[in-house]
């Protein structure tokens, strides 16, 4: 796992640049969430080709079992990536009141993940 930081209106600002494999666990969530702490962000950027396939089905809990760390920690997460590939209606809820949330994003692009997360 490779994280670079970036300051951005003097926020430090996570970005996972590259995974030997896509986060599929709780601890992969937490190591991330250590590993950027650790470096003084409490921000974080992802694509969303670093998260398992499995993140995107809703029913196998995955998704909520690792934002629910982010939220527990208060460490603010951006997925950036398009999502258009996914038909799920639960998973369009699930990532339009997500963003509503105010902690996690999704978003499609490195400048929308950069608006939401150094407000």
């Amino acid at each position: 796992m490779k994280l670079s930081i970036h300051k951005i209106n003097n926020i430090p600002l996570a970005v996972l640049e590259r995974t030997d494999y896509p986060l599929s666990s709780v601890q992969d969530a937490l190591d991330l969430i250590a590993n950027a702490d650790y470096q003084g962000a409490r921000r974080i950027m992802i694509k969303k080709d670093h998260l398992h396939p499995d993140f995107f089905d809703l029913k196998t809990g995955l998704a909520g079992d690792i934002l629910q760390k982010f939220v527990n920690y208060y460490m603010k997460l951006a997925i950036v990536g398009d999502l258009s590939e996914y038909k799920s209606n639960s998973l369009r809820s699930f990532v339009r009141e997500s963003n509503k949330a105010g902690q996690i994003f999704f978003v499609e692009n490195t400048d929308e993940a950069i608006k939401y997360l150094t407000r």
